[in-house]
């Protein structure tokens, strides 16, 4: 594999591999597209999306079937430049007056006039903002697309793309071009007056930049094909926002861009309301080396803790200032505010980039997560601004529920340089979850456990060994 394709699909972010209800990092590299400016007698005449490789034979069989030079004797200069993606060349006689419109070398030779520039930096990263979509819904989807084309369809090499809302196909087309088939879902919508914003798009053919650059205009929040999209078209969604789903079949699906937005919690488990937040900003000076990535059992503790809570919540965020550490997890991943002030400032950046009136926050190293203690505590805080939970070593305020109400005082105290939990609280508006209350539920309280030593983290691995923790292994199935 050559570096110039590494160092591609590092810039387009991280893939994600949907596989038996889980969502895991993943090798896998969006093939490359090459956008290169090809200028004709000091002319640009068009845009040739290509692969990366050979691209002089590209260009002079472009300006050959394009009827411009009939051999090589007709080329008074050649010069194609990767590094700036540009194709210079001069050729004997003149060009037509009239060329127009600019060419593409995209399937069906689409037609485009400058299309990213009217994609507004203003408008990247918003549309796919709090929007969650479940994985069922998509191979729902995507099974909708099949049989339209099925049904519609009456000779074969025709593409399709459908919008879809939920579980359900708004619009449907198909044309010999795959670019095509967006455009005539984009005119039937405004026939109809049909909103796209918030929609999904999906598509049988590659997702391109182009692709991607005018479901972005119409307010496409995910798009999902049955094949790969190139890398540049990754960082375009990336950049305009858009959820970015490939090579979904039967057996799962690529996550390309914003992992997040899709819920690994079943419908019927979904905790409504509370967004996660696992803590991962501390010094671990104890253990000697970063808590959140101990493995145990196949996994990391951070994996192991934001698989339990993806199980709970339809959003789980991560508080954290290394996010390289962190970037084969599935979930947004936010800074504190206020460096060195501890877990008040996480809980802080948790309450702030949430889109919920509440958030539950763990600290990275709780390994014992219990659901029906998660639960019982969410359920009382409909009426409360904290819920903190009482165990024999006190209050636990790394493993409890902050409302949105607590903000101003934290960061009241944040900016005093006061970093001290329960020091911010109003305990008028804190409700405790009692040690009674838990015991009935987790008897040994291991769900305030946490591991700070070497040799609490080797206790840990022989106590897992032997015995199951309660709701530890619980999973949910989102296969089909």
């Amino acid at each position: 594999m050559d570096t110039q394709r590494k160092e591609s699909a590092v810039a387009a972010g991280p893939v994600f591999r949907f596989e038996k209800g889980k969502l895991r990092a993943s090798d896998h590299l969006p093939v490359q597209e090459f956008p290169l400016s090809l200028i004709v007698n000091g002319k640009e005449l068009a845009t040739l999306i290509s692969s990366p490789h050979d691209l002089r034979f590209l260009v002079a069989g472009f300006l050959r079937l394009q009827g411009f030079v009939k051999g090589l004797d007709d080329f008074q200069m050649f010069s194609v430049c990767e590094d700036f993606g540009v194709a210079n060349v001069i050729i004997k006689g003149e060009l037509p007056a009239q060329l127009k419109p600019a060419l593409t070398s995209g399937c069906g030779t689409g037609i485009t006039f400058n299309l990213q520039e009217k994609l507004q930096v203003k408008d990247q990263g918003s549309l796919n903002s709090g929007l969650r979509f479940f994985p069922d819904d998509l191979f729902a989807l995507m099974d909708q697309l099949a049989r339209f084309a099925g049904e519609y369809r009456k000779s074969g090499g025709i593409h399709s793309a459908a919008v879809g809302d939920g579980r359900t196909v708004l619009l449907y087309s198909e044309d010999i071009g795959r670019h095509n088939t967006l455009d005539r879902i984009a005119g039937e919508a405004l026939f109809k007056g049909i909103d796209l914003k918030g929609k999904v798009l999906l598509t049988s053919g590659r997702v391109s930049t182009e692709m991607v650059t005018k479901a972005a205009m119409l307010g496409i929040a995910l798009i999902v094909s049955r094949t790969s999209p190139t890398d540049l078209a990754v960082k375009l969604a990336g950049e305009a926002g858009i959820t970015l789903v490939g090579y979904l079949r039967s057996s799962g699906f690529n996550v390309y861009t914003y992992p997040e937005s899709l819920v690994m919690a079943s419908p019927e488990s979904l905790t409504s309301g509370v967004t996660a937040v696992i803590l991962a900003g501390g010094k671990s000076s104890r253990m000697k080396s970063n808590k959140a990535l101990l493995p145990y059992s196949g996994e990391l503790f951070i994996e192991r803790i934001h698989r339990q809570l993806a199980a709970l919540f339809s959003e789980v965020i991560l508080v954290t200032n290394t996010p390289e550490f962190y970037r084969f997890l599935p979930c947004r991943m936010v800074p504190d505010e206020y460096p060195g002030l501890g877990s008040l400032a996480g809980i802080h950046a948790g309450l702030k980039h949430s889109s919920t009136g509440h958030i539950f926050v763990v600290a990275c190293d709780m390994p014992y997560l219990n659901s029906e203690v998660i639960r019982r505590m969410i359920s009382k805080s409909e009426e409360a601004d904290v819920v903190i939970p009482e165990s024999d070593g006190g209050y636990e305020p790394l493993h409890a529920v902050y409302s949105r109400n607590c903000l101003p005082a934290m960061e009241k105290a944040l900016q005093d340089g006061k970093s001290k939990i329960v020091d911010c609280l109003d305990w008028k508006a804190v409700t405790i979850l009692s040690k009674e209350e838990i015991a009935g539920i987790d008897p040994e309280f291991l769900s305030f456990r946490n591991i700070n030593t070497p040799e609490e983290y080797f206790r840990f691995r022989e106590e897992m060994q032997e015995r199951k923790v309660e709701g530890d292994e619980e999973t949910v199935s989102l296969q089909r």
